[in-house]
């Protein structure tokens, strides 16, 4: 595939290029529909595209997701954030609260270093959940 660069058609921003094995795992629409392209994930949460093409004249919304995406969701406490071992924001913060501190960045090294994580599968952005984990435990409880 080339490296192009894709730009959403709705909010103009630049999508972040997935693997096509990461489109086919999550869209819930006919796999027809997938073309041998570039596509990207718009992570902006104003927009309900979750995936185009470069040239965006094929877009998937997130009905068409077989799972709720973060990104397009942020401030939801039960929307998954890690989609391998199943974390959430409310989990995490509840966590947090109840013990000051969090578990959650140990555990799913854990789990990585065990060969149990399939982010280009499983997680709509295609790639580790670790940047997206550390970034809500700062913004919530920016001390830890």
């Amino acid at each position: 595939m080339s490296m192009s660069i894709g730009i959403c058609p709705i909010t103009q921003t630049v999508g972040k290029r997935v693997d096509s094995a990461t489109l086919k795992s999550m869209l819930a629409v006919s796999l027809h529909q997938v073309q041998d392209i570039d596509y990207f994930f718009c992570r902006e949460s104003n927009c309900e595209v979750v995936y185009f093409s470069a040239d965006g004249k094929q877009v998937f919304k997130t009905h068409e997701v077989r799972e709720r995406v973060f990104q397009k969701e942020p401030d939801s406490s039960d929307v998954l954030i890690c989609y391998c071992f199943r974390h959430t924001p409310g989990s995490i913060r509840a966590e947090i609260e109840n013990t000051g501190g969090s578990t959650v960045v140990e555990d799913i090294n854990q789990g990585i270093k065990a060969g149990q994580c399939a982010c280009d599968w499983r997680n709509p952005q295609g790639d580790c959940c670790l940047g997206n984990v550390s970034s809500l435990i700062k913004k919530y409880f920016p001390d830890l």
